[in-house]
């Protein structure tokens, strides 16, 4: 078997050092061919043979105006040379301080070995209190940048430092200001892949997209609800959670997806009654409606065994059937609204609907501030493989969002950002497709509402002729 395919920069004690030694070696080659270079008439017409540095013990140098005017150039082109390489080759700087952070995480750590043996100094005869190191093993560990992701491998030995070397995401994340994508154990190596640059990769409104089952959030984020099923989204006041549903909502209608829409609070998501069918927000019609959507799954579950091309295994997609929504905002402010009756029922409702919608291809998306496990019991929580939190929340909230896991969550001032977990276990950083200043959700959402309209009537007038 191949070790380490693909292996890239392999990571030495040296790299301490790299960012000087590659701009001290680089600038100092270009300073020097550019002094030839101007003064390369001089050169070309001296008689070398007859040239002597030293004269009566003097050193013979003269610094004429011409040769500070060479050296002055010389100068600015290696300072105009490093500002460009730093604009336009950004990545490959940020390379070499990549390399050098993780060869100097391996020596301040001490995950090395080495001997230390008398230094005899300049002068062998002369007795010496100086001692060198001399590395003896130092971690086989590979680095390499590819399509914005951060590729690290690092051999396992069984040695005393597995135990560090095969946990190592929070240092990355943190040392290198990226976001572990995935970790993968192979034969004998372990392989880390980070996100490199996380803002970069954030999209517009007009960029999310769903198709073939799954739903584009990012440039490498898509939400695969046909194989990892519901969502849910947390986030407190200013976080961009509505916002992020009304792009939700809009993406989804562009594909043949039928939606309902629940906004106990009788806020934002409410106003879409006005352009669209199915937003509820009184206590009676969102009860009704959670009935009317599993009983609509439970149908489609039994109709779908009866239909002449199903197969076991295959989904509603496989069978031409459109997907259905339910996007719940305010979950946990409607369930303090009912009674301990009311409540059990609605509980029981969604969790079948969590445990038994993917196949008939019902799926739940629910929005709260905080997932509170009062309301989220039996398991419920569990089954939501998508979930995004968004702004300001404590630790406790992503402990409810994410579980217990070993990550640090950093607070940046930027409306969308938050934390997502795609299906993966693996928590990154997240930020929601970028919505244009004064852009208006109700008329495009009406307008996708009227064209979606329009066609169904097209259709069904086309078939009625056609009978």
């Amino acid at each position: 078997m191949q070790l380490f395919k693909r292996k890239g920069n392999r990571i030495r004690a040296s790299d301490k050092s790299l960012v000087f030694r590659f701009a001290a070696g680089s600038l100092l080659l270009l300073f020097f061919m550019a002094m030839i270079l101007l003064n390369l008439m001089a050169i070309i017409t001296t008689d070398w043979n007859s040239v002597t540095l030293f004269s009566n013990g003097n050193l013979q140098f003269h610094l004429t105006p011409y040769r500070i005017v060479t050296l002055i150039i010389s100068a600015f082109t290696c300072l105009a040379a490093a500002l460009l390489y730093y604009r336009f080759r950004y990545d490959k700087v940020k390379q070499l301080f990549h390399r050098q952070k993780l060869a100097r995480m391996i020596l301040e750590n001490g995950w090395y070995e080495a001997e230390t043996s008398q230094d005899s100094g300049i002068f062998k005869d002369l007795p010496s209190d100086g001692k060198k190191e001399r590395i003896t093993y130092f971690p086989k560990m590979y680095y390499r940048m590819e399509n914005g992701l951060l590729h690290i491998q690092t051999e396992i030995t069984l040695g005393k430092y597995q135990d560090q070397l095969l946990h190592l995401e929070k240092k990355l994340e943190t040392g290198l200001y990226c976001e572990l994508v995935s970790k993968e154990l192979h034969d004998s190596y372990v392989e880390y892949v980070l996100l490199y640059d996380t803002i970069a990769n954030r999209i517009t409104i007009n960029e999310v997209r769903a198709e073939k089952g799954k739903l584009r959030l990012m440039k490498n984020v898509w939400w695969e609800y046909d194989n990892l099923p519901h969502m849910l989204i947390a986030g407190g006041t200013g976080g961009g959670k509505t916002y992020f549903i009304l792009t939700i909502i809009e993406a989804l209608l562009r594909c043949d997806s039928v939606m309902y829409v629940l906004d106990p609070k009788n806020a934002d998501l409410a106003d879409l009654a006005a352009v669209m069918p199915e937003v509820y927000y009184k206590k009676e019609d969102i009860t009704a409606c959670i009935d009317h959507f599993y009983n609509g799954m439970m149908e489609r579950s039994e109709t779908m065994k009866l239909m002449e091309n199903y197969k076991t295994g295959k989904n509603y997609a496989y069978l031409g059937l459109p997907p259905h929504f339910l996007i719940f905002d305010e979950y946990v402010a409607f369930m303090e609204m009912l009674t301990t009756k009311e409540n059990a029922a609605v509980l029981n409702k969604l969790k079948q609907i969590v445990m038994l919608g993917r196949q008939a291809g019902y799926f739940l998306i629910l929005a709260c501030q905080r997932p509170d496990a009062k309301y989220l019991g039996d398991g419920i929580r569990d089954q939501f493989n998508f979930r995004v939190a968004l702004g300001r929340m404590s630790e406790l909230g992503y402990s409810m969002m994410f579980g217990e896991v070993n990550k640090d969550f950093f607070l940046k001032q930027i409306k969308g950002r938050g934390y997502v977990d795609t299906g993966t276990s693996v928590i990154s950083e997240f930020y929601t497709p970028l919505v244009p200043k004064g852009y208006d959700f109700l008329k495009e959402i009406g307008k996708l509402t009227q064209d979606r309209q329009d066609g169904q009537a097209a259709c069904e007038a086309k078939a009625a002729g056609t009978g």
